[in-house]
């Protein structure tokens, strides 16, 4: 790494020798330069910056954290791998040195988007109103399209929070981000349970399970439905214990069979009888049915009855935007939403016909009649007659164990006997 003096403005450059995000048989570092650094967050991970790339003036966040020389970066691997539409783009990394001898920080340079999910619905918290119900459609049929992609490679988040969704409000993409906490699940080999932000772990982890899957993520994109809904978060636990306490006053206590679903260890475990809430109590006064259906499809017990991504995005709860006359406040096009490529749809192939609708097979259709490129990623203009979205303002991989102290989960899950009392005592005051 080497400092230029300033750049035509005054301000300082900074140049780099960087490789290309995207994995290819042709990485070839190059020299990248950037300028207007300033932190935009921090935490145990390490230190987030804003940056500007001198040749192109476009902003970028680079992710700087310390890496352990031992191990290949899990999260740099991960990112390499990902090509989509609803995930935030990995544009170069390159390593840097610190102030400690031998220290080494891996530098993740990536698209800048300015605001997250998190952002709006504290705004409109604070404004004492809810997500307009069209928005929370747009913003969560796109997190279960980028969840739909990287669970077909057998990636699991692991940390789905309103946070970690990033939104550009002028176009109205949503892109997941911050894969710290991400893992290919290897079928047989175990994972850590404390993981995933406390208000959107499943109750799986909180019993302390290490055999989970990738409907982890599902259960916690329901309580991010749930919560846009409601304006708050659905399971606001103190602490893992009281987490699954939070949990059993809605869905009510689990069936033993259910909990040998969840984790075996637990068949024996004495829970306090409490019956489920209905969801039209759970949610306010006027709530559509679909919305409340599709929250009870994602928020199961059991990890194998919680729909698919894929599935939810062919829920009706979405059919607004498969509308063509549906469009954004300022009068464009939607976001692609139904460019799906042959690895989104070879989860449930079937379900093509209802993901894809007419008006884009008949675009589709109409370009290869004329042999021009495929239009399926565009979404046609709107007409006249529109339905408007309402505006806002060859080292081994580091293992579970080395990724533990990065985890920015709150509390712990792994659930044992004096939890189990705990749950007890902290139950029987439930309504």
């Amino acid at each position: 790494m080497f400092f230029c003096p300033t750049d035509r403005d005054g301000n300082k450059v900074t140049s780099v020798v960087a490789t290309p995000g995207p994995a290819s048989q042709n990485d070839r570092p190059q020299e990248v330069s950037y300028t207007d650094l300033k932190v935009i967050g921090n935490g145990s991970f390490g230190v987030v910056f804003q940056a500007k790339l001198v040749d192109t003036d476009e902003l970028v966040a680079i992710k700087k954290v310390l890496q352990d020389k031992r191990f290949k970066n899990r999260e740099l691997q991960i990112m390499r791998r990902l090509q989509h539409c609803n995930i935030v783009k990995l544009k170069y990394f390159f390593y840097s040195g610190g102030e400690k001898k031998d220290e080494v920080y891996l530098n993740l340079v990536l698209e800048y988007i300015p605001e997250t999910v998190y952002k709006v619905a504290r705004h409109y918290s604070k404004s004492k109103q809810y997500v307009p119900i069209s928005y929370i459609k747009l913003y969560m049929y796109q997190l279960f399209r980028s969840l739909a992609y990287i669970h077909s490679l057998g990636i699991c988040h692991r940390d789905i929070k309103p946070q970690n969704l990033l939104l550009d409000p002028q176009s109205g993409v949503l892109k997941l981000c911050d894969f710290g906490s991400a893992k290919h699940l290897v079928e047989g080999e175990p994972n850590v349970s404390y993981i995933c932000s406390r208000y959107y772990r499943a109750p799986e982890l909180i019993f302390g399970a290490t055999d989970y899957t990738t409907k982890i993520d599902v259960w916690s994109a329901g309580c991010v439905l749930a919560e846009l809904l409601m304006g708050q978060p659905i399971f606001p636990g103190d602490s893992g214990v009281d987490q699954l306490v939070e949990i059993i006053k809605i869905l009510g206590t689990p069936t033993r069979e259910q909990i040998v679903e969840m984790n075996p260890n637990y068949t024996e475990f004495k829970f306090p009888q409490i019956v489920s809430h209905p969801w039209h109590k759970v949610f306010k006064q006027g709530t559509s049915p679909e919305a409340m259906d599709l929250v009870a499809r994602l928020l199961e017990y059991t990890p194998a009855a919680r729909i698919s991504p894929l599935q939810a995005c062919a829920h009706r709860f979405f059919d607004e935007l498969r509308d063509p006359n549906t469009k954004l406040p300022n009068g464009c096009s939607l976001p692609p939403l139904f460019n799906f490529t042959e690895q989104e749809l070879s989860m449930d192939p079937a379900l093509a016909s209802r993901l894809i609708p007419d008006h884009i097979r008949n675009e589709q259709a109409k370009s290869d009649e004329l042999d021009l490129p495929s239009s399926s990623s565009q979404q046609p203009s709107p007409s006249n007659a529109s339905s408007s979205i309402p505006s806002t303002s060859a080292t081994p991989a580091a293992s579970d164990t080395t990724d533990a102290a990065n985890f920015k989960a709150t509390s712990s899950g792994n659930a044992n006997s004096s939890t189990a009392n705990a749950v007890v005592a902290s139950s029987t005051g439930m309504n």
